[in-house]
């Protein structure tokens, strides 16, 4: 895939706060807090090893998910998909993932509550979303493109499956050099949302149940 990819940083809508060393059980990283210039939105990138504009590096955007990533959740898979992308970036030796507050896919963690009430009652998460009157997918990515600029990228190989992501990264000005696929071992519940996923959202998914 191909891109401009040039960014202007008097231009860039986020600003970085603080960066500070952050030692994990996965192993040794960088934490960066970025605040957006237009919302109230905070972020966190967790990055290791040299970021250099002509080198092709491992990123992943990652929305928060209180359930799964904190609280162990089995109904996704996102607290694996972190720690797996940790993985990845620690044996790669260079990375970086954007850590935005986007809970459940920009409902936030409440609205969130109300359609896991939905699913239990037999809906699924699209399903759900739909029936409180939000849009299936509500995210937005540009400004998780600009903190990548801001780090120095330009060519980066995402940890995603999912192809909407992709194509926005692609239209913020990244240069996207290769699309990793990200599974992990899934049972129910997380099977059927990975089911929905696919079906319903195109996520590229092979998953093991």
């Amino acid at each position: 895939m191909d891109a401009d990819c040039t960014a202007d940083e008097k231009k860039l809508s986020v600003e970085r706060v603080a960066v500070a060393d952050l030692p994990t059980q996965v192993g040794e990283f960088k934490i960066a807090g970025y605040r957006s210039l237009t919302s109230g939105e905070e972020f966190v990138v967790l990055f290791k090893g040299k970021m250099e504009r002509g080198v092709p590096t491992l990123v992943r955007i990652h929305s928060q998910c209180l359930t799964g990533d904190v609280f162990g959740s089995i109904k996704c898979d996102c607290g694996p998909q972190l720690h797996k992308a940790m993985e990845m970036i620690e044996e790669e030796g260079r990375g970086a993932i954007v850590y935005q507050q986007q809970e459940g896919r920009g409902i936030g963690i409440v609205n969130k509550i109300r359609a896991y009430a939905l699913q239990d009652e037999g809906a699924d998460t699209v399903e759900a979303n739909e029936k409180l009157g939000f849009a299936v997918d509500a995210r937005e990515y540009q400004q998780c493109a600009e903190i990548l600029f801001d780090l120095g990228l330009c060519e980066v190989r995402v940890i995603s499956n999912n192809p909407d992501k992709i194509k926005a990264l692609e239209d913020a000005g990244l240069r996207i050099v290769e699309r990793v696929p990200i599974e992990v071992k899934a049972k129910e519940p997380a099977a059927h949302y990975l089911r929905t996923k696919k079906e319903k959202m195109g996520h590229l998914l092979e998953f093991e149940e």
